[in-house]
């Protein structure tokens, strides 16, 4: 995409919050800002600032913040209208001229932001894409939760009074999980055993009902992504999971300019750290999605065990020299670059 300047009038910058929405009208040729205006976030508001911008141009871009989180309401409602929505992310606090904090100074930063941009990002696809977005969230809470409930049943049995820790000695985890679920009190227990037990019946209980909670989202994973996308399942070393990680962050065609860019959104992109005397010199990427790096690390950690080809190539670069990390860092780079030209060019 060009720069605004060249494809509208004004360009409107929105800071978006829960409660209320500020916007800023500036004219895109000079950045100045011709209006400012904050409504509530809800479809009257919506209405309301696109009746705003209606007095102003015909011609305009909407610069948005946070277009899949508190502004997501607000960019469907533009999209519907066939508006152009460009997604911005929220300032870090140093880029905030002397400190300054306010709505209608974000939102006027917002639109400059966007008008100072060569390469435009627009907002993330919705309907099978956002539902994977969904379901992801939701498996990674449940299996989140599951761990730590599996922690403290391991940490009660350890701490547990004898006779209810003998039933556990020598067992593994999952065993653990099994016998802490049929547990029965007795009435001859005291309070600290009868509480103890009736904890680990509890969080046992609580681990089953969220390990298939888990399941059951990766079932409705896997019949969405072969739905949009059945060809990344059929590349070595993606499942389901990393399979919908990948089309989260990639979301639809034209959205991420080049294969450089996917690179660089999953983090996966060396830095260059050339100054002075110092060249060829390449700092490590900690930036970018970071679920979608990780999709990228277990995919490399699968086809160095099962792939041929990957294989081939440590042993290779090994002999060059180079560390686990150093060629683990390679391989993600060139997965991302295969991944992003299947995506954007299906065979």
């Amino acid at each position: 995409m060009n720069s605004l300047t060249d494809l509208v009038d004004v360009v409107i910058g929105v800071d978006t919050h829960v409660l209320t929405h500020t916007a800023a009208i500036l004219d895109a040729r000079t950045g100045g800002v011709l209006a400012q205006l904050t409504v509530d976030a809800n479809a009257a508001g919506y209405a309301e600032l696109v009746e705003f911008a209606d007095t102003h141009a015909t011609l305009r871009a909407w610069a948005v913040e946070g277009t899949g989180g508190h502004g997501a309401g607000l960019t469907r409602q533009l999209e519907a209208l066939g508006d152009l929505v460009v997604e911005l992310d929220r300032p870090e606090r140093a880029q905030r001229r002397n400190g300054a904090k306010s709505d209608p100074l974000d939102a006027i930063r917002a639109a400059r932001e966007a008008l100072a941009r060569t390469r435009l990002g627009s907002p993330r696809a919705a309907g099978d894409r956002q539902a994977l977005s969904v379901l992801l969230a939701a498996r990674r809470s449940a299996i989140e939760s599951s761990t730590d409930a599996q922690r403290q049943v391991f940490s009660l049995i350890i701490a547990a009074p004898e006779n209810i820790r003998a039933k556990f000695r020598g067992m593994k985890l999952p065993a653990m999980l099994r016998t802490a679920v049929k547990l029965r009190q007795h009435p001859s227990w005291d309070q600290e055993t009868t509480t103890t037990v009736t904890v680990l019946r509890t969080l046992a209980r609580r681990v089953r009902d969220l390990t298939q909670e888990a399941r059951d989202h990766e079932r409705e994973i896997l019949r969405i992504v072969r739905g949009l996308r059945p060809d990344l399942l059929e590349q070595k070393g993606i499942g389901p999971i990393n399979a919908a990680i990948v089309l989260c962050a990639w979301s639809h065609p034209g959205r991420v300019h080049s294969e450089a860019a996917f690179a660089m959104l999953a983090g996966a992109a060396p830095i260059p750290a050339t100054s002075g005397q110092t060249v060829n010199r390449h700092r490590l990427n900690r930036y970018g999605d970071r679920q979608l790096n990780r999709a990228l690390h277990n995919i490399v950690l699968s086809r160095l065990r099962y792939d041929d080809r990957t294989r081939i190539y440590a042993e290779r670069r090994t002999h060059e020299g180079r560390t686990r990390r150093e060629i683990i860092r390679c391989l993600k780079r060139y997965i991302a670059r295969d991944l992003y030209r299947l995506l954007e060019h299906p065979a």
